[in-house]
């Protein structure tokens, strides 16, 4: 495969001011030359890395467009290759113009992810690293780039990578005792060992942990907001929103199916889901609507709860409203609930008073006038951990390191296990293979083709 000369447009595609047209492999400059005429004649192939030209690229005596070409030598390259860049016009025209050219000059169009497969298969990143590459690429908040980023330079495979090699290390040894069984020697200090199985089970599991808040910065945090047929959810929704999202009317059972969009909150990404409102009724298409708010709900990871404050002060409002809060607890104990009192302009102080000493969580606020949205978004912050973001820790974002790091760490409790109970040194040499080969899985020391057709398949073409 690396033999081949792939090429792809490396810019989103569709019109725009310039298109990039990234082209690699041993033919990568030479191609480049055969359709490229330099403003002073050069020639690419003779040209120094990670340098510019001003020319035209032209097909025969046709020229197609005025560029500027990028030439990177390997290894001191993106994907460890030849490469160049086309800098181009963005016409869509240009665009297929330029690549239709490359491709009968010997090029063939890259695979999703291809680019940046090379990199990892020339060394140039580990397997880690690459997946950091499509996170970046895929991150819309601050803090999903954030650990895309730390991802991407290092951080994480080198701390897998440091573990690694200090268990690869004591391991050597432990293999070393099997060459000497006769003689009954032992060349690993186990007092050593064992504290090195205590660090490493100890990375392990604040990786492991992390990974709840890795998921959800990377994914996002559902909020569902229910409650009652008008009591404000959509004007909620569009106070959180700053825009008119969602469509507000004094009619109740206006929203009939759930509307979402996504706010981002101090870097962490909320998505929020405005629910039709629950209660009784004949109407078909508003009970589908109702059934899925409870979809909605189960799906959620925080449950805002919204009423209508004024509803509290009358008749037995308040003692319905404290029934519904626990039948909501009862059915999702394992929920963060936010229980809300909107129109909280209509009431005296007396009365928000009084209120509030019957139901002491309860946040006041006016989604109309946009009186305590402040408050609630700082009361939505509260309930994702990020001092592990704070403090720059490394946190785990991928299911698949995820997975490894789980299995890693089952195989070093079984090597613990081994040290106290003084088994044989061949049957710990197993469990040890075992754990250095989960390892080897995230950062790619260890891999094959189905893994990395599955976690390239994801990229998008030209990276």
């Amino acid at each position: 495969m690396n033999e081949e000369t792939i090429v792809a447009l490396a810019t989103p595609s569709g019109a725009g001011a310039i298109a990039v047209v990234r082209l690699s492999g041993q033919q990568a400059i030479g191609i480049g030359n055969q359709v490229f005429r330099s403003i002073k004649g050069k020639d690419l192939t003779r040209q120094k890395s990670h340098t510019l030209h001003l020319g035209h690229i032209v097909d025969g005596e046709f020229t197609i467009d005025e560029a500027l070409v990028s030439v990177f030598k390997g290894p001191n390259s993106y994907t460890g290759e030849d490469t160049i860049e086309i800098s181009c016009h963005g016409s869509t025209f240009i665009q297929q113009q330029i690549i239709q050219l490359l491709l009968r000059k010997g090029a063939r169009m890259a695979q999703p992810g291809e680019f940046t497969l090379r990199a990892f298969l020339n060394g140039k990143i580990d397997l880690s690293q690459a997946e950091a590459v499509a996170d970046l690429i895929a991150s819309d908040n601050e803090a999903s780039h954030q650990i895309a980023m730390k991802q991407m330079r290092g951080g994480f495979s080198n701390e897998i990578a440091q573990l690694r090699q200090e268990l690869l290390n004591f391991a050597s040894l432990i293999e070393l005792e099997l060459d000497f069984a006769e003689e009954d020697v032992e060349f690993a200090d186990r007092t050593q060992f064992k504290e090195l199985l205590g660090r490493i089970e100890f990375v392990l599991k604040r990786l492991i942990d992390s990974f709840a808040v890795g998921n959800v910065i990377k994914n996002g945090i559902p909020v569902a907001i229910v409650g009652e047929p008008n009591v404000g959810k959509s004007t909620l929704l569009n106070a959180l929103l700053n825009e008119e999202r969602a469509i507000v009317s004094d009619i109740a059972g206006t929203t009939r199916d759930t509307i979402e969009d996504e706010l981002v909150i101090n870097g962490i990404g909320f998505r929020f889901i405005d629910t039709a409102g629950i209660r009784e009724t004949k109407d078909v298409v508003e009970s589908i609507g109702i059934k899925k708010t409870f979809e909605k709900m189960e799906q959620a990871q925080v449950v805002v709860y919204l009423i209508n404050s004024d509803q509290l002060i009358i008749n037995d409002g308040l003692h319905a409203v404290k029934v519904e809060i626990e039948k909501i607890k009862n059915q999702f104990p394992l929920k963060p609930l936010v229980i809300i009192g909107n129109k909280a302009d209509k009431l005296s102080q007396d009365q928000t008073a009084s209120i509030q000493s019957e139901i002491p969580e309860i946040l006041m606020i006016s989604a109309k006038q946009g009186l305590g949205i402040d408050e609630l978004k700082n009361r939505l912050i509260s309930f994702v951990d990020t001092g592990a973001l704070r403090n720059n820790e490394t946190i785990v974002t991928n299911t698949r390191h995820y997975d490894s790091l789980l299995k890693a760490l089952a195989e070093i409790q079984k090597v613990q296990y081994g040290l106290q109970t003084n088994l044989s040194s061949d049957l710990m040499a197993i469990d040890i293979r075992e754990a250095l080969y989960h390892f080897g899985m995230i950062t790619g020391e260890v891999t094959n083709d189905e893994l990395l057709g599955n976690i390239f398949a994801n990229f998008c073409i030209g990276k």
